[in-house]
């Protein structure tokens, strides 16, 4: 199951941010990892599987004060499926050779 985690963290200044991203993006199960909040001063991760507290306290030891907010499910959005329009059929080699309407063996065909 997919979840999502948002952690506060205090970063000061661009390379605490590089710096705690890359943190986050390398613990086991993270798929996305991006800044939210006013102050750019929230981290959300989503993925499967993903150990909030180990993440809350390898930013503690590398960046400073960090807090876990949230942990909850990822809402997924539901979308229609379309149905898919049936592939054109390409012709073998410039067309068919026989032409079964055109080819009558009925001997009142004035044509032929």
């Amino acid at each position: 199951m997919k979840q999502k985690v948002l952690i506060e963290v205090s970063m000061n200044d661009k390379k605490s941010r590089s710096k705690a991203l890359k943190t986050a993006v390398g613990l086991s199960g993270v798929e996305t990892a991006a800044l939210k909040g006013q102050a750019k001063d929230q981290i959300e991760v989503t993925g499967e599987g993903i150990d909030a507290v180990q993440l809350t306290r390898m930013l503690r030891k590398r960046i400073g004060f960090s807090k876990l907010v949230s942990v909850g499910p990822v809402e997924q959005k539901k979308e229609e499926k379309k149905p898919e329009p049936p592939p054109p059929y390409l012709w073998p080699y410039g067309g068919p050779a026989y032409h079964p309407i055109y080819q009558s063996e009925a001997p009142n065909c004035s044509i032929m």
